[in-house]
């Protein structure tokens, strides 16, 4: 299917500019582009050669029952002429992009402030908030770096930890892995702040966790990617490394370049470098990939690694290893499908929204990945637990996700993420306790 061309064409339509969330320059590549669920009802071969002639850009990679694409204004009419069944997404991309880069006028640059999650933010804005999540929590904290990007940003994060000082076994967030997902960011951010706070105000369940584990939380494993969407490309999705002998298409998949499985299966990662999932000529030839393996060795070396989650969007999911083959299954499999479901379940009930994760081996539960990060810190950080939680929505904002359901989605989290630490330490399938 031809979907290069219409990326092509939004580079070079896009303009350079700073580190700020510039709303006329990153919708107005976009103004009058719309957005489509196309069903497919479990016939996704016979959709996508009716699609095929005509450009697009996929947003999901499972179309067994959908496929989301983006079309540019001359493509509508040839679109209409194919007959699809469909739902529009977003009628103007470009009114829609323009609408989620507005900052709420009310955040005050303090990290006890909630206000921070009524918005997105630039990327400068995010390091302060680090800085000032790590100054409320000066004696339990400290600001780390996994690294550094192609373009030498460092990939920071943050270590927090509880009584009896750092060095328990680690609960490891990665957020913004693929840059076009800015709730992710929120989400550990959400995470981060509640965790601090929680444990200045004394939180029983808060206090406990935290003085069990050692949190590494890096919120923007991918820098340079996320400026480019804040600059230039809304939608860019890979990190901003040249591609290879002088291919005009840059960026490799972050989370198809993990060592492990990074060739185990042709369908798990593209070898084009202008593919979105394009998997770099060797395992672990991005600087930023560098830099987070380092880290999970040295995690997996030290107390270990309890936990591990690789923040995405959008479709509602928590996956489990293994992503390169669909019918292999780890022999904790069932331990980590309980305590999603659990989790899963803590987030439906949280809230009137009564959003539904789905769960299961990633693989398996909703397409092939290689070189993919829970499947690598699971297998070589050797992590008890390894997860990817999609977050919200399910189709009728994708990427584009409003600033008014930032609160929604990442305060959801909060309990989620309570019920699975509850389990860390679970003995499975006894018949005492939860689960």
């Amino acid at each position: 299917m031809r979907v290069t061309r219409l990326s092509w064409v939004l580079a070079i339509a896009a303009a350079a500019g700073a580190s700020v969330i510039r709303t006329s320059e990153l919708s107005l590549p976009y103004n009058g582009f719309k957005v489509f669920r196309v069903k497919t009802h479990a016939r996704p071969s016979a959709v996508l050669e009716k699609l095929s002639n005509i450009n697009f850009e996929q947003w999901n990679n499972d179309a067994n029952s959908h496929v989301d694409i983006v079309l540019a204004p001359d493509q509508l009419l040839a679109f209409a002429e194919l007959g699809l069944e469909f739902d529009i997404m977003h009628e103007d991309l470009g009114v829609s992009i323009a609408a989620e880069s507005v900052r709420s006028p009310l955040w005050k640059r303090q990290a006890g402030d909630p206000s921070w999650f009524d918005s997105y933010h630039d990327y400068q804005d995010h390091i302060q908030y680090l800085q000032s999540l790590h100054d409320l929590f000066l004696n339990n904290s400290e600001l780390i770096s996994s690294g550094f990007s192609y373009e030498n940003r460092s990939l920071q994060g943050i270590h927090l930890w509880g009584a009896g000082g750092p060095g328990k076994p680690a609960v490891l967030y990665h957020g913004t892995v693929h840059a076009r997902e800015w709730i992710s960011t929120a989400t550990t951010e959400y995470l981060t702040y509640k965790l601090v706070t929680e444990y200045n105000a004394g939180d029983e369940d808060t206090r406990f966790v935290l003085d069990k584990y050692d949190f590494y939380i890096i919120p923007i494993v991918n820098p340079d990617g996320f400026v480019y969407t804040q600059t230039t490309q809304r939608l860019w999705r890979k990190n901003r490394q040249p591609g290879p002998n002088g291919s005009d298409c840059y960026g490799r998949d972050i989370n198809r370049n993990w060592e492990f499985a990074w060739d185990a299966n042709p369908l798990g990662a593209s070898t084009n470098p202008c593919s979105q999932t394009y998997k770099g000529e060797r395992p672990s030839d991005t600087p930023e990939n560098q830099g987070l393996d380092k880290l999970v060795r040295q995690l997996r070396d030290g107390a270990g690694i309890k936990l591990y989650i690789d923040w995405h969007s959008y479709g509602q999911y928590i996956l489990s290893p293994f992503g390169y083959k669909e019918t292999l299954y780890a022999p904790e499999l069932g331990k980590w499908t309980k305590a999603a479901q659990m989790a899963s379940d803590a987030i439906r009930d949280s809230s009137n929204d009564l959003t539904t994760y789905t769960f299961g081996p990633s693989g398996a539960t909703l397409y092939t990945t290689t070189g993919a990060a829970p499947d690598h810190v699971y297998s070589i950080g050797r992590a008890e637990f390894s997860y990817t939680i999609e977050l919200r929505d399910i189709g009728k904002y994708g990427f584009v996700l409003p600033p008014e359901l930032i609160r929604p989605t990442v305060g959801e989290q909060w309990p989620g993420q309570k019920a699975l630490w509850s389990l860390l330490d679970e003995e499975f399938f006894d018949g005492e306790g939860p689960a």
